[in-house]
């Protein structure tokens, strides 16, 4: 039994390119991700009616794939978290991303018709079953900068959300008087100011006093800066994200490609200087060890017996 389970948590492994029947689940779950999506689409169209049957059949097929991955996962979960006891995995699972968009892509067929579009959540794991670089996860990537950065973009948010409550009682002092309608309390402006500070403008509550147009221009000025700040913090942290990887893979590289040489009297490199050895072969000496002694190395540097070259091979 302990076999057959392992062979079923190993097919359904996300990304698992080495198991071919594993890639094949990867790719006919991408199918049926696919066809859910598109049917859920073309169900909105009043032309698609007559075979409305015939897509319903197709949804709950999809679905029904669905809930069978998701039963499976749980049952599974002990070996996705083998260090936690059963029931502790199946919760793990359960709370994690991919178990959560499992759930909300099933849910609404069942209970919560008007959360359908959660469905979409499922196209995320399309870029888990085909992503093209593991080291370079964009889903990885976001959520270190989100994480990174947390305390940056709450502050942002607290400014935000300031803005929008000072400019909603502003609002409402000045207009309520002329709109009272419009503007009933000093939280019926919070529409308004959050169309306003992400310059959406939909336009359906507007000032018209002189007063109310002014502080308008101010508030949505104000906006266009504040909401800078977080996508500013964002995309600074991508950046730097982005270049910290890049480093530790250029460290790897060159971890990889360091070579430590002991040369004897038999060594092609005895009694050659540095300059001649680069010159000769395809190599950067980075350092020379003589004697316990680190040395700088130069083109003059003639290699004695005893000594130990560290080389990256060009």
């Amino acid at each position: 039994m302990n076999t057959y389970k392992k062979r079923i948590f190993d097919i359904i492994q996300i990304g698992n390119t080495e198991d071919i029947i594993s890639r094949g689940f990867d790719i006919l779950l991408t199918i049926v991700i696919l066809l859910n999506i598109s049917v859920l689409f073309l169900s909105t169209f009043e032309k698609m009616d007559p075979y409305a049957d015939i897509l319903q059949s197709f949804e709950t097929v999809t679905i029904l794939i669905f809930c069978i991955e998701y039963a499976l996962r749980i049952w599974t979960s002990d070996l996705l978290y083998p260090d936690k006891p059963k029931g502790k995995a199946i919760l793990t699972f359960l709370a994690s991303f991919d178990g959560i968009v499992d759930l909300l892509t099933i849910l609404p067929f069942f209970y919560l018709s008007g959360f359908s579009a959660f469905r979409m959540l499922r196209v995320v794991r399309i870029f888990h079953l085909f992503r093209i670089n593991a080291y370079y996860d964009s889903f990885n990537v976001i959520t270190s900068v989100l994480y990174e950065k947390k305390n940056q973009i709450a502050s942002s948010v607290f400014i935000i959300l300031v803005i929008m409550l000072a400019s909603s009682l502003c609002m409402y002092s000045v207009e309520h008087p002329v709109q009272p309608e419009a503007f009933k309390n000093a939280f019926s402006g919070i529409w308004w100011s959050l169309s306003t500070i992400f310059t959406v403008g939909y336009g359906d509550i507007y000032p018209i006093t002189p007063l109310g147009r002014f502080m308008a221009v101010i508030i949505t000025f104000l906006g266009v800066g504040v909401v800078a700040i977080p996508t500013g913090i964002i995309s600074a942290g991508f950046v730097e994200q982005y270049s910290k990887m890049q480093r530790e893979e250029d460290i790897q590289a060159r971890k990889r490609s360091t070579i430590t040489v002991y040369v004897d009297p038999d060594s092609p490199f005895y009694q050659q200087t540095i300059g001649e050895i680069e010159h000769d072969y395809p190599f950067n000496i980075i350092a020379v060890i003589r004697q316990g002694a680190v040395l700088i190395p130069a083109d003059q540097i003639r290699i004695e017996n005893g000594d130990t070259l560290i080389y990256i091979q060009m």
